[in-house]
């Protein structure tokens, strides 16, 4: 079981999107663009409790191929374990997230689109 909500996962999907696209845009353009999305989302990834953050890193890992799904328990034993950094700056530091928590989420049977879909606002 996933101890964290499909739709915070979408809300940092959205969120990482945004993020990336800004910081593609900054690139680009020498406009900086991103830093408040990346605060929030920063700030929003700082906000899960120990098992939400556990469990979202876990998925970001099975999404990267690190672990099969069926390995979820031992992904997010392995995430409490070696944790060094906070949750937020590891997460924050992979410039593929939003396309690895989506992997993640599929490789485990859940729609990120339906969540992504249903999500609205912050959760």
């Amino acid at each position: 079981m996933l101890d964290i909500t499909p739709d915070k996962i979408a809300h940092i999907i959205i969120r990482a999107r945004e993020y990336e696209s800004g910081v593609n845009a900054w690139a680009h353009s020498g406009h900086r663009t991103g830093h408040g999305v990346r605060t929030e989302l920063h700030d929003f990834i700082a906000s899960l409790n120990e098992d939400e953050q556990a469990a979202l890193t876990a998925v970001m890992w099975i999404g990267r191929d690190s672990f099969d799904a069926e390995d979820l328990e031992e992904a997010v034993a392995t995430a409490r374990a070696e944790k060094t950094v906070p949750t937020e700056d590891y997460l924050m530091g992979e410039p593929r997230l939003a396309d690895l928590l989506e992997a993640g989420l599929d490789a485990l049977g859940i729609s990120p689109e339906d969540s992504e879909d249903e999500v609205q606002s912050p959760v």
